[in-house]
């Protein structure tokens, strides 16, 4: 793994040791970026299902201001601190263990408004729908915010979840891509 643009361009990046994360390859990763792209110019993001902090340290190099990472195993965030340090990035980032839900609560009650939203969650735990609908209803997303959510390609999500619209989706191999965009004013069905 490494990252593959922008500042931190060419860095390697560490797994988490054990096979309980999956880290996202690099093909994937440049094809979200490409996606919502693939370059930024500030905001905040979270990546909460952290694993090795691939997403979130791409965003960073590629532009975002700064990055909440997530995770509830004490592996996965020793990995994202040793990859932020490596990155030196972590001045621009903040790393909590924790599981999902109760981040979404401390996160709710900081009132902080996130421009991008990273969800790879375990794929044999989805619980996408569920993630995106606090961080809707919760005032979590900017207007225009992005989700971009990793899933398993025989996990269909819905057009529309509260007001996070469904914008682009792929394939890749197993992996699924499917990025929501926050619209306030979107058409509820």
């Amino acid at each position: 793994m490494r990252v593959i643009a922008g500042e931190q361009k060419g860095l390697t990046l560490k797994a988490v040791p054990g096979h309980k994360t999956r880290p996202t390859t690099d093909k994937v990763k440049e094809a979200i970026f490409n996606m919502i792209g693939p370059f930024f110019d500030g905001g905040i993001g979270l990546d909460l299902y952290g694993g090795s902090g691939g997403l979130g340290i791409e965003a960073l190099s590629r532009g975002v201001e700064r990055m909440i990472f997530v995770d509830q195993q004490k592996r996965a965030i020793e990995t994202i601190k040793q990859n932020l340090s490596h990155c030196g990035l972590e001045g621009r980032a903040e790393v909590y263990r924790n599981d999902a839900k109760r981040a979404l609560q401390v996160l709710t009650k900081r009132g902080i408004v996130f421009a991008y939203v990273f969800l790879d969650p375990p794929y044999a735990k989805q619980t996408i729908k569920n993630d995106l609908a606090i961080l809707a209803n919760h005032g979590l997303l900017e207007e225009g915010g992005v989700v971009v959510c990793e899933h398993d390609r025989d996990t269909m999500l819905p057009d529309q979840i509260e007001y996070a619209v469904k914008h682009k989706e792929e394939t890749y191999g197993d992996t699924m891509i499917t990025i929501y965009k926050y619209e306030k004013g979107g058409n509820l069905e």
